[in-house]
């Protein structure tokens, strides 16, 4: 069965550049667009969708307040917010808000399909290396270092796990890195994400910069 996706971006031929891209994979397929959050919304009432594809800056709505509404509506769509490095501060608010995942707009077209399967497959911080690039943006903009009782809750191996995740690792290289197993990763991950109550990576990689227990190296 192919994955449904939704286009949401205030350019008609970003949208289509899309769509062709989209398209080009057998295992997916449009199911609607709009041109701004407020539309979407609105739509998304109505249609079913896997995925949504959700721009940040645009007329009426723009894609952090949709995606909060989309949250909040318990619509079961995952967002993955496309950006660009001049619009970073509002990345840090589209993943509060729920966003799955980001991507950047000029991200080649294996990496887009790539990173919609990952979203729909309950991934999240896709292209590990986008995400290191982006969080050296976007940290300037977060509230500094928390306080957060749930830190004392994890061991010292989930901990490190945690770390991993924060610096963009994937399941992998943290198994290879930590010399642990694979279906052992999986494990810590699970338990990091029932400790702090985090719906997906994205949350980890939040609470862990957050908190202090990540930092960006240089």
């Amino acid at each position: 069965m192919s994955l449904s996706v939704f286009l949401v971006d205030d350019q008609r031929l970003v949208r289509t550049g899309f769509q062709m891209m989209i398209e080009s994979d057998p295992g997916l397929r449009v199911v609607g667009e709009a041109g701004d959050g407020a539309a979407a919304v609105e739509a998304l009432r109505s249609v079913d969708a896997d995925v949504v594809l959700m721009d940040v800056r645009m007329p009426v709505m723009d894609g952090v307040q949709a995606t909060a509404a989309l949250t909040e509506s318990g619509h079961r769509a995952k967002v993955l917010i496309l950006t660009t490095f001049d619009v970073d501060q509002y990345v840090f608010a589209a993943l509060k808000a729920g966003a799955a995942g980001f991507l950047l707009k000029d991200a080649r077209q294996e990496e887009l399909l790539s990173a919609i399967h990952a979203v729909a497959d309950g991934g999240s911080v896709v292209a590990p290396t986008a995400t290191r690039r982006l969080l050296s943006h976007v940290l300037g903009s977060l509230p500094g270092k928390t306080a957060d009782p749930r830190v004392d809750t994890l061991t010292g191996r989930e901990v490190d796990v945690l770390r991993q995740i924060a610096a963009g690792a994937t399941n992998k290289e943290i198994s290879d890195h930590l010399t642990m197993a694979d279906g052992t990763v999986k494990t810590h991950i699970g338990n990091l994400l029932a400790k702090l109550d985090c719906r997906d990576r994205v949350g980890l990689v939040l609470f862990a910069f957050e908190t202090g227990l990540a930092k960006l190296p240089g």
